[in-house]
């Protein structure tokens, strides 16, 4: 059985290996479903004796991405794999929902000899036996899903079923409000061999709450389907108006 720890930080990381982790997933920005981490964390990861799945990831919200998002993930999967990661997780989606096949084989290219997980995407696709079998056909090592339900405990009979279909041609991996008190349930009633989670608590940094009128952070969250970008127009006003400025 693989305990594998979804981490937000290289010293997560470190505490995950220490305290019985068999596998490790790097992601920055959890809060967020997970971003591609730093080359830096990823550096000081591999200090840890753990196997470590970097996430690829460069924008909340869907899995639908722009050209220059693509080609960013997969200079990030090259960069993560040369500082050190043991495998590479990502998802490519259409706009439809159903699993982008090119740009996955893209990707897989980049991986190489290396594992490769394709994300909780497919808990938003369509139909999962479809996505299963493009997946299969591809060649990837595993599939993290919670079973297309808002949990893997509320998804296990699903997650069964894939593991069931897949017939030992990809792995399936249970994830998403794993915990300590549900997790051998959840490998039991599943039949799966490994298992993955957050198991996340709070740390504290009062160091920017010395000016209550000033926040970091964006307030409440947007829409699944949203997320931000540059404005061009107000980008081109701005220019445009401190142009004028004498």
């Amino acid at each position: 059985m693989i305990l594998e720890v979804c981490c937000g930080s290289a010293g997560d990381v470190w505490t995950a290996a220490r305290d019985g982790a068999g596998r490790v997933e790097l992601n920055a920005a959890l809060f967020l479903g997970g971003l591609t981490p730093s080359i830096g964390a990823m550096e000081l990861a591999r200090r840890a004796a753990v196997p470590i799945m970097a996430m690829v990831r460069p924008r909340e919200g869907g899995f639908c991405y722009t050209q220059a998002e693509f080609e960013t993930m997969l200079a990030d999967a090259r960069a993560l794999l040369a500082a050190g990661a043991d495998g590479i997780v990502f998802g490519f989606l259409h706009p439809d929902g159903t699993v982008d096949q090119a740009r996955c084989a893209a990707m897989l290219e980049i991986i190489g000899n290396k594992e490769s997980v394709f994300s909780r995407a497919i808990d938003v696709t369509p139909d999962w036996r479809a996505a299963l079998d493009v997946l299969m056909e591809l060649g990837v090592t595993r599939v993290l899903t919670s079973g297309q339900a808002p949990s893997a405990p509320a998804g296990a009979a699903t997650i069964r079923a894939m593991r069931e279909y897949a017939a030992g041609r990809i792995q399936i991996l249970p994830g998403c409000g794993v915990n300590s008190n549900n997790a051998a349930d959840l490998l039991a009633e599943t039949g799966c061999d490994q298992i993955h989670g957050s198991f996340k608590t709070w740390g504290l940094d009062v160091s920017a709450t010395h000016n209550p009128a000033v926040s970091f952070s964006g307030g409440t969250c947007p829409p699944e389907e949203q997320y931000p970008v540059t404005d061009a127009a107000a980008v081109r006003a701005a220019a445009d108006r401190l142009g004028h400025v004498e």
